[in-house]
């Protein structure tokens, strides 16, 4: 079968990442002419990668969503020479694949005696999610939708495209195209078919809500938007990411081609918390592969010198040849640090910094500007000497053991930590979670940092989307990284003038900055991030946040965080005299506002689900 395959590709950047080209690459067995259809401007090594693989690589101005892309390929192309041709692919960049091989598809849906067909569809929605009238009908996704000679040569077709009107948001590209070209083509007496219907799932949408199942029943591709969605929608209905990514893995597709891809272009904590990128790891060797060892370069500023035991005693769970740097803010304390050095049989590079203005930061990207720089070492551990005497004492050392035991808690632990460098190409940067106890870090994190990170960031040059309120940062700077991760901020030009002496070290100034924008500019070198928690703090962080987390939600009507949150933040008028009266009976009858609960939360929540349904569609 002779094949034309219309190819949409979009990217914010303009990166042609290596996603698009390894399924590009695996359609040209099946794509006898490949139109990539680009509405993002390409520089030219971007473009040279789509040419390499296609025979035409045609530019446009971003608009009409793909709707005029594929309309307007088409007319370029001729509809006249697609008589040269035996089925037309429409597909565009949303999906990742092929899982497998398209081999197994194609030969299935070529046996097909049909019009047109897609790979995945989405069910009948009533009443529809957007108007909440009527319905949405089901549907064919547009992410690939392939049509036979019998349905694309027809005036029917050409008329469809001819009559398309513009497209000006995401609401017209659904309504006017994805939903409606099955129906309008049914009902115009052609055929169709689906290699994976939505018939033989639990959900409406199985691409997105039953990922894993599909999955494993073959299909080939899988949605971007399940890694980059909304986590409290995926946490509604119990999608797991890493059950998604799991399955991927063991059905052989590189998933770095995924995390190159998504790091670009998602909020860091929400990639985190849909793949969950948080390793719980045990205290006993899981497999360091000592064969293939991690050149290490420890670094610590050490302000106060009585913690040098303390601190080298982290250092001594790396697995054995890694070189020791030291800062300090002076000789006499230089010379103290060597002597307990010496004392311990250890050796190491001891700077003095210029100035303590930014602390730990400040020595770091400019004392140790040379051992972020060289290529000499795979990774850099970063400590400091924490005593955090802004806070309570119990908080204090919290803060310190948090960070110390979840980075080098033991050889065994340290070396499961390292591990993860080796397993993983694309992991840049680990550090342990947020902290929560003691401090009121978890949605306010950005403190009053927000505003010039983000000014500090455009300098850099970091284009990754900001987290909202709660940055994805190694919060305490204390971190293992790759040196390339780091380079950025570390050739910017730093100057220890350009840090608040002590009087100014608080939030918004460049140390709070850079400590949140670490992990941004690993994120920005197309890199991913992990968190590591030891087991023992997974079990006293997991517990406290759960009590935290049920002391606030029994103030809701809804136990769902997105329900709550839409209490919180929908503005409400007057209570009505109903509100009033419910108000007074579930006030005197506590008992019954627990019965009636459910009552509420499924009227309020039916629309609200209804609604999502479109987000999903084009997901």
């Amino acid at each position: 079968m002779r094949r034309i395959i219309f190819y949409l590709f979009f990217d914010p950047q303009g990166v042609v990442d290596d996603y698009i080209t390894h399924k590009l690459s695996r359609l040209k067995k099946q794509g006898d002419y490949v139109f990539v259809v680009s509405n993002s401007a390409l520089d030219t090594n971007n473009r040279a990668k789509l040419e390499e693989l296609a025979d035409t690589v045609w530019e446009r101005e971003n608009v009409g969503f793909d709707v005029w892309a594929y309309k307007e390929a088409i007319e370029t192309f001729g509809y006249d020479k697609l008589a040269d041709f035996d089925e037309l692919i429409l597909m565009n960049y949303t999906f990742f694949g092929p899982i497998t091989s398209f081999d197994p598809l194609f030969e299935e849906m070529d046996a097909k005696t049909v019009d047109f067909w897609g790979i995945t569809d989405h069910a009948e929605v009533i009443p529809h999610p957007r108007t909440g009238t009527g319905r949405m009908p089901r549907h064919i996704q547009s992410h690939w939708i392939a049509v036979r000679p019998s349905m694309f040569l027809s005036d029917a077709f050409r008329d469809y495209w001819s009559t398309m009107p513009a497209i000006t948001s995401y609401d017209e590209s659904i309504d006017l195209h994805e939903a409606r070209f099955t129906q309008h083509f049914t009902d115009l007496g052609f055929s169709s078919d689906v290699a994976f219907p939505e018939h033989n799932y639990a959900s409406q949408h199985p691409i997105f809500d039953d990922a894993v199942q599909i999955l494993r029943d073959g299909c080939p591709i899988i949605k971007r938007r399940i890694f980059f969605h909304d986590p409290l929608y995926l946490d509604r209905n119990g999608i797991i990411g890493k059950d998604v990514l799991d399955v991927i893995e063991e059905r052989g597709y590189p998933t770095d081609l995924i995390f190159s891809n998504v790091v670009r272009s998602s909020k860091p904590r929400v990639l985190k918390t849909n793949f969950s990128l948080l390793e719980v790891l045990p205290e006993n060797d899981l497999g360091y592969d000592p064969t293939r060892p991690l050149r290490v370069a420890a670094v610590a500023h050490i302000f106060y010198e009585e913690m040098v035991d303390e601190m080298v005693d982290r250092f001594d769970t790396l697995p054995d040849g890694f070189d020791l740097f030291i800062t300090t803010s002076s000789e006499e304390k230089k010379r103290s640090i060597e002597e307990a050095l010496g004392r311990r049989g250890v050796s190491g590079d001891v700077r003095v910094a210029e100035s303590n203005a930014g602390r730990d930061i400040s020595a770091f990207f400019i004392g140790c500007r040379d051992v972020i720089e060289s290529d000499d070492y795979d990774l850099i551990v970063k400590l400091h000497s924490k005593k955090s005497l802004q806070n309570t004492p119990g908080v204090a050392n919290l803060f310190k053991r948090h960070l110390y035991e979840n980075l080098l808690s033991s050889p065994g632990y340290t070396k499961n930590v390292l591990r993860l460098f080796q397993q993983h190409p694309t992991l840049g940067m680990v550090f342990p979670p947020i902290i929560h106890m003691g401090v009121p870090t978890l949605g306010h994190a950005w403190f009053g940092n927000k505003w010039p990170a983000q000014q500090e960031a455009e300098r850099l040059g970091f284009t990754i989307p900001f987290d909202d309120s709660t940055p994805l940062s190694p919060y305490g700077s204390m971190f293992i990284a790759r040196p390339k991760t780091l380079r950025a901020i570390a050739a910017a030009g730093y100057t220890y003038d350009d840090f608040p002496n002590e009087g100014g070290y608080s939030d918004g100034s460049l140390a709070h900055v850079l400590e949140r924008l670490i992990s941004y500019g690993a994120l920005n070198e197309g890199y991913h991030i992990r968190e590591v928690l030891t087991t023992r703090f997974a079990s006293i962080y997991y517990s406290f946040l759960e009590y935290k987390l049920q002391a606030i939600a029994e103030h809701f009507d809804s136990g769902y965080p997105a329900e709550q949150i839409h209490e919180l933040v929908t503005p409400r008028a007057e209570p009505t005299t109903l509100e009033f009266l419910k108000g007074r009976f579930t006030k005197r009858f506590p008992k019954a506002k627990v019965a009636l609960r459910p009552v509420y939360t499924i009227a309020r929540m039916s629309a609200r689900r209804a609604r999502s349904v479109v987000r999903r569609t084009r997901a």
